[in-house]
């Protein structure tokens, strides 16, 4: 058998460390586009905390959703600096965009839009609600990802198992796998002040 020398095993170790799938290329992401309600124009409080808006008192209705995550590129590494955006409605199914026909009945509260700058390793968190149905869509969250001032991916994520997404035309365009890669599995938090759940998401980009 082969001897494998001190310095090989060295330079070899952090492979070795990986998780299996780090080894090999990752599946990119599926792609949806922005939706009629990516902002028309950006807001002033824009953070990771959706759910409290700055210069408001309450905290936004529903149940809190803490949202995080890991983006990769194509062959496995951590993509630093990424700007991940997301944007959903809030818990009455009405987004802050003049589009919604309801938008003066929103949850002022509720940020509707965040934004965070992914970590060395790639990593990013937000803390915002879990999503919920409103008329022709399915439960989902918007997303994207810019890289060095570019789009590089837009994408939507589901409650996975949800009974509303067999109806969905735009989660029932993707295949079985595809459906499992935007899937979020949402886990309650115990001991929190009011319901909450937590999921971890991967995000691979091409670009």
């Amino acid at each position: 058998m082969r001897t494998i020398s001190r310095r090989g095993l060295i330079l070899a170790a952090p492979a070795l460390l990986l998780p299996g799938v780090a080894l090999a290329a990752l599946a990119p992401t599926p792609y949806a586009g922005d939706g009629p309600f990516y902002p028309s124009r950006l807001p002033a409080d824009q953070d990771n905390d959706l759910i409290r808006v700055e210069g408001q008192v309450r905290e936004a209705g529903g149940e809190v959703l803490n949202l995080s995550g890991t983006v990769f590129d194509a062959n496995a590494r951590p993509v630093a600096g990424a700007r991940v955006e997301i944007w959903q409605c809030d818990a009455g199914g009405v987004y802050d965009h003049p589009r919604d026909g309801r938008h003066a009945r929103r949850d002022q509260a509720f940020q509707g839009f965040g934004h965070a700058i992914a970590d060395a390793a790639g990593r990013f968190r937000f803390r915002t609600i879990v999503p919920v149905p409103y008329p022709g869509r399915t439960p989902h969250i918007h997303m994207k990802v810019v890289r060095n001032g570019r789009a590089v991916l837009t994408t939507q994520f589901y409650r996975r198992g949800f009974a509303q997404n067999a109806g969905d035309f735009l989660f029932n365009r993707m295949s079985a796998t595809e459906q499992e890669r935007v899937g979020m599995i949402l886990r309650p938090v115990a001991a929190a002040p009011r319901p909450t759940f937590e999921t971890e998401i991967k995000v691979v980009v091409q670009g």
